[in-house]
């Protein structure tokens, strides 16, 4: 986990939870309630960048899976047209042989 990629999201929690406090001390709410909703609010920005962390994982695995079946398609490929190869030459083969044997 890289923690230049989670930045911007630690700054956005951090207002959040500022803006939290100020809010909760403008409206002249008591201590608990003070912690209770920050303890929320901290709680939402957690739940934030959870998701965040989970969809960048999500799309690592992507572009793994997505690598993977690109190389296995290649080498699918590349045996395919190996057999291709390999049944044409044989074919050649036979036409020749069936050829002769039409000439003799």
């Amino acid at each position: 986990m890289n923690i230049s990629e989670y930045i911007g999201d630690i700054i956005l929690l951090l207002v959040l939870v500022v803006s939290t406090l100020l809010l909760a001390t403008n409206q002249n709410f008591t201590p608990q309630n003070t912690l209770a909703l920050l303890l929320i609010v901290l709680s939402l920005g957690g739940l934030m960048v959870i998701i965040h962390y989970s969809i960048m994982r999500i799309e690592r695995e992507m572009i793994n899976r997505e690598r993977m079946i690109r190389v296995n398609l290649e080498e699918i490929s590349l045996k395919m047209a190996q057999r291709y190869d390999s049944t044409i030459a044989h074919v050649d083969g036979v036409v020749e042989e069936f050829s002769k044997r039409v000439y003799r």
